[in-house]
């Protein structure tokens, strides 16, 4: 768990370095190249690293071990701070969606040519990070830095969008400078918004299944009830229940043994059940048996 934790972490840790650098990258190319879409783009990279110390925050609470306050542990922390980064996103989004309304509203002078180079740089990098943090997301089983790597990529969407729309701009002011097509970055940056607000409600979507306790995916519950089934003496499983706790499951079952059984044995039987479910699936961290006689349904009478 620990190192689970400490990996999530060192990943949100580059990504506030690098969003940090690349913002005032942007930004300072936005307003010297004369481009709202560059801008915009250095607006969502300092939302990032807002967000970002949210993402850290929230795993870092997660990583907590239960209480007398809190007996089920802070996992659900870890879900919270990827709502929090999805409406910091869906704030985002309608932010540059009203300014890019007031550009495009607002004759202009046409973007720099060079500031397509900072795009570049910008968009590779971003790729490059969502990827990266994407893999351990997966592999420590993160919502919040699965977000984190959604995050990335909205920002690497930006600043294609950014430098499609700047690309427009300045090849039709060299070929017709009376078109006024200062405002496709303009243009560029809304889209882009839309984007990101598409990734919010994404993220969203996600971390409010898992705070609701909603099953994580039946390819884990069937994992656990193989489990459970192929330890000896257990003749039937019911009503398991599994509930996503930050990076950990905590699982519940009603397993079914011989009614002969004494309460020594019963005990002994839930402790290999436990074992069994802990050894087949490595992120669950609780179960709770509830041990049944076995009763055979009855013949139906001819």
């Amino acid at each position: 768990m620990n190192e689970r934790v400490e990996s999530g972490l060192r990943s949100v840790q580059r990504g506030v370095l690098w969003n940090a650098g690349l913002a005032a990258v942007k930004l300072v190319a936005g307003v010297v190249g004369s481009t709202y879409a560059l801008i915009a783009d250095a607006v969502e990279s300092m939302a990032d690293v807002f967000t970002s110390a949210i993402v850290y925050q929230g795993l870092r609470v997660s990583a907590r071990a239960p209480d007398e306050e809190y007996p089920f542990g802070y996992g659900k922390a870890e879900a919270l701070a990827a709502a929090v980064v999805s409406l910091m996103l869906l704030g985002a989004a309608v932010g540059i969606s009203v300014q890019a309304v007031r550009e495009i509203r607002t004759p202009h002078l046409a973007p720099a040519p060079w500031t397509l180079l900072v795009l570049v740089a910008v968009i590779l990098v971003k790729l490059v990070l969502s990827r990266q943090v994407r893999v351990v997301g997966a592999e420590i089983g993160s919502t919040a830095v699965r977000a984190e790597a959604w995050h990335h990529l909205s920002d690497a969407v930006t600043s294609a969008a950014a430098f499609v729309g700047i690309s427009i701009a300045v090849v039709a002011s060299e070929l017709s400078p009376d078109t006024h097509w200062e405002s496709a970055d303009d243009w560029a940056a809304l889209v882009a918004s839309l984007v990101i607000a598409y990734n919010g409600v994404t993220i969203l979507r996600t971390a409010s299944r898992e705070l609701m306790d909603r099953v994580p995916g039946q390819d884990v519950v069937e994992t656990i009830r193989g489990a459970a089934e192929r330890v000896p003496g257990v003749l039937a499983t019911e009503k398991i229940a599994v509930r996503k706790a930050g990076l950990v499951f905590r699982v519940t079952l009603h397993v079914q043994a011989s009614p002969h059984l004494s309460l020594h044995d019963a005990h002994v039987l839930g402790g290999k059940v436990k074992g069994a479910i802990r050894a087949a699936e490595p992120r669950v961290d609780a179960v709770l048996v509830h041990l049944e006689p076995f009763e055979r349904e009855a013949p139906e009478s001819e």
